[in-house]
């Protein structure tokens, strides 16, 4: 796993991939339990489907993934578990739980607001001149 975080669409400055990051950052935990909700995955394959799902515009820290899933599986929200691989290494699964399920879908609520909270004030009229 890569230990960046990368959105696109930088200014020269900088600013804006950093405060998309930071705005993505805030979200981990509602992404990853997406993730989940289809299958059962392990870390690497969720990396990946988070990074191919955004053409590699943003890829979760490795640190910041790992730190998710305790954080997740502490509170209840998902399950790990030890594969059975025949080849290569034993790797831990992790399986949304339906305390996972039920703040997964409360949080995209909350983003569904947010979002549509932060689109209507970006389209406010822009006052006249008074000059």
């Amino acid at each position: 796993m890569t230990e960046n975080s990368t959105t696109s669409g930088t200014h020269g400055d900088g600013v804006v991939d950093a405060f998309a990051a930071d705005l993505l950052r805030g979200h981990t935990d509602t992404i990853v339990l997406g993730v989940l909700r289809g299958a059962d995955r392990y870390g690497f394959e969720i990396y990946k489907t988070i990074r191919d799902a955004t053409d590699g515009r943003y890829e979760i820290k490795e640190a910041t993934l790992y730190a998710t899933f305790r954080r997740l599986e502490r509170d209840g929200l998902v399950e790990a578990y030890w594969g059975d691989e025949t080849q290569g290494g034993r790797r831990k699964y992790y399986r949304i739980t339906d305390a996972g399920r039920a703040v997964y879908r409360r949080n995209v609520v909350a983003w569904q607001t947010t979002h549509q909270i932060i689109n209507t004030l970006l389209d406010l009229p822009t006052p006249r001149s008074t000059r």
